[in-house]
C-alpha cells in the first residue's frame, strides 16, 4: 500500500499529476479539485490509494487522508468503482457527503455524473452510519487554491477531464463567470461543484 507520494510536480493533466519521488515520475489520477491546488515544479504531498486491477495498478490521489479514506469506503458500496467514487469526491466534499447520507439528501448525490435515482438510494442505504458525521464547519464548501485568471482554464481543463463534450464545458464554465468574477480570488474546487450543478440541471 502506498500511503502518499511526496515530491515536486513534474507534470499536469486533466486527470493526472505526476509527482517526482526519488527520480521515478509517478502517475497519480487526481480529481479536478485536487489537480487546482498543484503547480508544476512545486513541491507537493498527496494522500494515495492504491487499485489493483487484473491488467492494471492506478494510483489515486487526494489533498488529505479523510479524502482518500472516503474514496475507499466509497466503494465498498455495491456498483461503485474508483472513477465514480473519485468523480464523487470532484462534485462534494467528504463533509459534504457525510451531510448528504445523515440528511437522506439524494439530490445532492445524483448530483454528481453517473449516479441516477436508484443509485443514490443504494448508497444512502449502504453508507448510512458508516461515513459518520460532518467533522468541522465549511462543510459542502470546496477546496482547491485560488488561481486568478487562469480559473477559466482549468476549469475547461477539468470538465473536459470528467467526460464533458467541449461545448458543454463551455456552456459550464460561462455560467459560472458571474460568480468567479465577484470573488476576490476564484476558486477552482468550488466552481468545479457549480458548473457540475448546471451541467446536471441541463441534462
Amino acid at each position: 500500500m502506498i500511503a502518499f507520494v511526496s515530491g515536486p510536480v513534474a507534470a499536469l493533466a486533466p486527470d493526472t499529476a505526476v509527482i517526482e519521488v526519488g527520480g521515478v515520475g509517478m502517475a497519480v489520477s487526481c480529481a479536478p479539485n485536487t489537480l487546482a491546488t498543484l503547480r508544476i515544479g512545486q513541491p507537493a504531498k498527496l494522500a494515495t490509494s492504491l487499485v489493483v486491477r487484473e491488467d492494471s495498478l492506478t494510483l489515486y490521489g487526494f489533498c488529505d487522508d479523510d479524502e482518500r479514506q472516503v474514496f475507499e469506503l466509497l466503494q465498498t458500496v455495491s456498483g461503485v468503482g474508483p472513477r465514480l467514487a473519485q468523480t464523487m469526491l470532484a462534485v462534494h466534499t467528504p463533509d459534504a457527503l457525510r451531510l448528504a447520507v445523515a440528511s437522506g439528501d439524494e439530490k445532492a448525490l445524483t448530483a454528481v455524473p453517473g449516479i441516477g435515482k436508484k443509485g443514490a438510494q443504494r448508497l444512502l442505504l449502504e453508507l448510512k452510519d458508516r461515513l459518520g458525521e460532518p467533522l468541522g464547519p465549511g462543510a459542502g464548501q470546496g477546496i482547491g487554491s485560488p488561481v486568478g485568471n487562469s480559473w477559466n482554464a482549468q476549469l475547461h481543463a477539468a470538465l473536459l477531464g470528467l467526460g464533458y463534450a467541449t461545448r458543454e464545458a463551455d456552456e459550464a464554465v460561462a455560467a459560472v463567470t458571474p460568480q468567479a468574477e465577484a470573488a476576490a480570488e476564484p476558486n477552482v474546487g468550488v466552481l468545479l461543484r457549480a458548473a457540475l450543478q448546471t451541467l446536471n440541471r441541463t441534462r
